[in-house]
């Protein structure tokens, strides 16, 4: 894990426009989008298919409550 991401608290969040036909194709692009940014876990707060593409706000967790967290014994 890299420096920046073990001072992370909890998750990542990230907004976004995809270019897709429908809400479903759209759920599949945002894991996809997410797996390739290295996140294994990964909530979909929000998606909207409206026109061309489907705005969508994902979460990827870093840290999950019970885990060994990088930061808590960092200075």
């Amino acid at each position: 894990m890299s420096m920046v991401m073990e001072k992370v608290m909890d998750a990542v969040d990230l907004e976004t426009f995809l270019v897709c036909k429908d809400e479903e194709e759209g759920k599949k692009l945002s894991l996809q989008l997410m797996d390739e940014l290295g996140f294994k876990d990964v909530s979909i707060v929000f998606i909207q298919h409206q026109g061309p593409g489907a705005r969508v706000r994902l979460r990827g967790y870093v840290y999950k409550p019970g885990d060994r967290y990088g930061w808590l014994n960092k200075e």
